[in-house]
This record gives C-alpha cells, sequence and structure tokens, in this order.
C-alpha cells in the first residue's frame, strides 16, 4: 500500500487480520528526492523478495482519471496501470481521502494512541451515530476533505474539493489575513491558503510583515527556514515567541471555522474527524482552553449551534490511518 504526500511517501505490506490488516513492514522515502513512484516501490520490496504483495492500492491528492493521479505538489504522477505492468500484480488508484476515510472506520476511538475525542465546551461527548455520514478533514501540505455514507449496498467512501471552500473571516485579524492573501489572485482565497502547512507559515509572515505582533529574533529566524520546515518551528516556539502562539491561535480558529462550515453542508453525524499530520502534532493546542471546540461551536445562527454541540469531534493521532485505509479502500470505493 501507498500513501503519497508532497512530502513524504509512505509505503507498508499488510496482510489480512480479523476484520482489518496488521502491518508487516513500512518505509518512508522523500517525495520530492525521487525520481519516480515505481522506483521507491521496487527498492521497497526488493528488502525481502520472499514477501510479494498479491495487490496495491496507492493513494494521492487529486482527482483519478482512467487509473491515474496528476499530482500537483510532486515531480511526478501515480500511474496505475504503468505500475501494473511494471509490478506484475493489480493496481488501484484511490484519492488520499477516501483511504483516509475508510481508515476512519477501524480506528478503535477508546484509544488515545489513535483518536482523541475533542470534548465540548460544555464537556460533553457525543457519540457517534452508528450509520451516519462521517466527515474527514485533513490539513497537511494541502487541505483534504473526504466522507463516508452508509446505504443498503454497503459503505462508500469519497472524496470532495472541500479544502478550496473560501477562507472564513471571523475578526479583524482574519479580515486582514484574507485581504493579504488575495492581493494578486483572480479570485477569492481558499482556505488551503492558511489551513495547511504552508498555510501557518503564511499567517506568521503576514503577522510578521504587517506587526501585528512582536517577534523575537529567533521567531524572525523563522522567515529564513523552508516552507517544509517552518511550521514545526512555529509550533515549537508557539509559548516563547509572541508570533509564533499568535500564528498558531489563527490556525486553530481558522480550521475550526472551516470545519463548521464544511458540517454544516455534510451534517455528520457519525462523526468528524480531523486527520494530517498538523493536528495530530499539536493536540496541545487544539485542546489548550478548548480553542478548537469554541471557534467550532460560535456560529451565527442558534441551529448551526446545536448542530456543533452534538456532532462528536475525534483527532486522529495514527500516522497509520492513511495506509490501513488504503487496505481498506478495495471494498469502499
Amino acid at each position: 500500500m501507498a500513501d503519497v504526500g508532497g512530502t513524504n511517501l509512505n509505503l507498508a505490506l499488510l496482510i489480512p487480520e480479523g476484520p482489518g490488516f496488521r502491518l508487516l513492514r513500512k518505509a518512508r522515502f522523500r517525495t520530492q528526492e525521487e525520481r519516480s513512484l515505481t522506483e521507491p516501490i521496487l527498492r521497497f520490496l526488493a528488502v525481502d523478495p520472499f514477501l510479494r504483495p498479491g495487490r496495491a492500492c496507492l493513494a494521492g491528492a487529486g482527482p483519478v482519471v482512467d487509473g491515474r493521479i496528476r499530482l500537483t505538489n510532486a515531480p511526478w504522477d501515480i500511474d496505475g496501470p504503468d505500475l501494473e505492468g511494471a509490478l506484475g500484480i493489480p493496481v488501484k488508484v484511490v484519492n488520499d481521502f477516501i483511504a483516509l476515510s475508510a481508515g476512519t472506520l477501524h480506528l478503535d476511538l477508546a484509544d488515545p494512541a489513535q483518536a482523541i475525542p475533542l470534548p465540548h465546551v460544555d464537556g460533553s461527548l457525543p457519540e457517534p451515530a452508528p450509520g451516519g455520514l462521517v466527515l474527514v478533514v485533513g490539513a497537511g501540505t494541502g487541505l483534504g476533505v473526504g466522507f463516508l455514507v452508509t446505504s443498503p449496498s454497503g459503505i462508500r467512501a469519497f472524496p470532495s474539493e472541500g479544502g478550496h471552500i473560501g477562507l472564513p473571516v471571523y475578526d479583524e485579524d482574519s479580515l486582514a489575513l484574507w485581504r493579504h492573501l488575495a492581493e494578486g489572485l483572480p479570485g477569492p482565497p481558499g482556505a488551503e491558503l492558511a489551513v495547511s502547512g504552508p498555510g501557518l507559515g503564511r499567517i506568521f509572515r503576514f503577522l510578521v510583515e504587517t506587526r501585528r505582533v512582536a517577534c523575537t529574533p529567533e521567531g524572525a529566524a523563522i522567515l529564513e527556514l523552508s516552507e517544509e520546515t517552518r511550521p514545526a518551528a512555529i509550533s515549537a516556539l508557539a509559548e516563547s515567541d509572541p508570533a509564533c502562539g499568535r500564528a498558531m491561535v489563527i490556525f486553530v480558529d481558522l480550521y475550526a471555522r472551516v470545519c463548521a462550515d464544511l458540517c454544516a453542508a455534510f451534517l455528520p453525524s457519525g462523526g468528524l474527524f480531523l486527520a494530517g499530520g498538523i493536528a495530530a502534532k499539536n493536540v496541545d493546542h487544539f485542546l489548550k482552553e478548548r480553542r478548537f471546540m469554541a471557534r467550532f461551536e460560535r456560529n451565527y445562527r442558534d441551529h448551526l449551534d446545536r448542530l456543533a454541540r452534538t456532532t462528536p469531534v475525534f483527532l486522529a493521532c495514527d500516522y497509520d490511518l492513511s495506509l490501513h485505509g488504503a487496505a481498506h479502500a478495495w471494498s469502499v470505493s
């Protein structure tokens, strides 16, 4: 199985075990350093030539057309037919949020290593409705959205382009950020421009360049870092540098508002799952003073507040979620 991201390419061998799969071996490659997808897969399989997969499912960001995904954040594309020829096994290509959505069904919600429930402002923890729609929103290199529905014919997972909805505006800082990001664009800025790894860096740069928040010399040095390493540095200095701290607050608030808007459209009684590496690596920022839930529950209509307060919200912490989800995606997509 493969999870192809703009930063990392994760490969794994899994075998069926009970209702799920057991991971035998996995490896991570740097997407931007590889010349193709086929080469790292062949190197991964060559480590143990006696462990040969019977099929492969590859998940990547973007729509699937004729078994292929044209990647926008990698130097090559995912080509299912070509890989079938190179590997000699059936290959299925799915959108990455089909895989993530499929994976949420097999999370142990009682295990904090796999998922953390986010208490609502009143302390309540609503239970997911059996068979209810499941919504997955994940910020990483980009912002992805997927969902699961249950029908008489079974469970189906679907991708969406929900990560490109409009960037929310809820106060003076977010309005100023909206205007800042809109400069030079042919249309209004989308949510992904701020709610993503690169987006966190853009929020920080906006705060520093507009001098809205004081910045320490350590914080200012972040602007010299690569776009890839900037988010981790901002998070690490969030408690000591005012600009980093404010950037994290705005990021979490925007993430919450995006999720609130999507919940109004999807009505996820089966649960809202926050996926992607940024949330999993910054759990404290989401839980502190119940920041995420406080902004998530603050809407302009009472019935939207009630919807938010009754929506189960989980932060997915299992880094292998997309790999297990890719294995399950054979039957739900």
